[in-house]
């Protein structure tokens, strides 16, 4: 079962996040019918957005739209607070041979002109809005970059995915650290060091550290106290009635039209590609229903 650990370390200078996506990611997969590197990048985009909603209280959310001109077009998830989340890309088979790393090609895929942009639901009137150019196209720098840029926290966000022959999902997790106000310089040094010498998150995911064993790599052995570990997983928040509401929200003429062409209904969510099927009757039902 995926999970995510919300920790401090250094007596609380630091704040950090920690996450095996690995279902998650697997699940949009599936989902999608993804393709490697499409998978990937949705699979980054997925345990950031879990990271990110995870500094998130209560009934709040966030959406993250990452536009950059590449082959894959938008990454779009939403994350709330409750270690859920969703997500999608506009073209799931995107695929490029390994980059001179060997490593799966995200940033061909995504590209590197354009924004990335979240917007946070914190249960008022207006939404927050932050957006930043695309800096690498690998994701993890983008998102370390909108922290740093859009919310001024000197921050560090790792992210990785890795895929299987058959396209499965073989390991997807992350770490997202982030130094509070008045931390001393020689954390910072110390934190700045690890950080180069570290291997790639994915490789830490490959061995098979959990969230508890990636944040001692990244911090120090010693250093961590974890503060709460709760269950992330993929879920949607669509449903039949809320279909059916949209449906009704077309008006009679619109419904009686789908009765009269097609003889029913049929809508898809993109966000997990469930379908739902409506009859000729369900319509009827609909048009004449109490929600007029």
């Amino acid at each position: 079962m995926d999970y995510l650990i919300k920790a401090i370390a250094y007596d609380g200078q630091i704040r950090a996040y920690a996450a095996d996506t690995t279902d998650t990611a697997g699940e949009a997969q599936r989902r999608h019918q993804t393709w490697p590197t499409a998978t990937a990048a949705l699979g980054r985009s997925l345990t950031a957005g879990l990271m990110l909603g995870a500094m998130l209280k209560g009934d709040n959310k966030l959406t993250i739209k990452v536009e950059g001109g590449g082959p894959i077009g938008a990454i779009l998830v939403d994350a709330n607070a409750k270690g859920e989340v969703r997500g999608y890309v506009s073209h799931p088979q995107t695929h490029f041979d390994l980059n001179e790393h060997g490593k799966l090609d995200v940033a061909r895929a995504v590209g590197t002109e354009g924004m990335l942009t979240i917007v946070k639901d914190l249960g008022m009137k207006e939404h927050f809005t932050g957006q930043v150019p695309i800096v690498s196209g690998e994701l993890g720098e983008d998102f370390t970059y909108y922290l740093v840029s859009s919310e001024q926290v000197p921050s560090s966000v790792g992210v990785g995915v890795l895929v299987n022959p058959d396209n499965t999902v073989l390991a997807a997790g992350g770490f997202m650290i982030q130094l509070m106000p008045g931390t001393k310089d020689e954390t910072i040094t110390k934190i700045e060091n690890r950080l180069k010498s570290i291997q790639p998150i994915s490789k830490m995911i490959e061995r098979g550290l959990t969230p508890e064993e990636i944040l001692e790599e990244v911090l120090g052995e010693g250093q961590v106290k974890i503060l709460e570990k709760m269950p992330v997983q993929f879920k949607c928040q669509c449903s039949r009635d809320r279909i059916a509401s949209a449906i009704v929200s077309l008006g009679n003429d619109e419904i009686q039209s789908m009765i009269d062409e097609d003889g029913g209904a049929e809508a898809q969510c993109h966000f997990c590609n469930e379908v739902y099927q409506f009859s000729k009757v369900e319509l009827e039902e609909l048009k004449t229903g109490p929600a007029q």
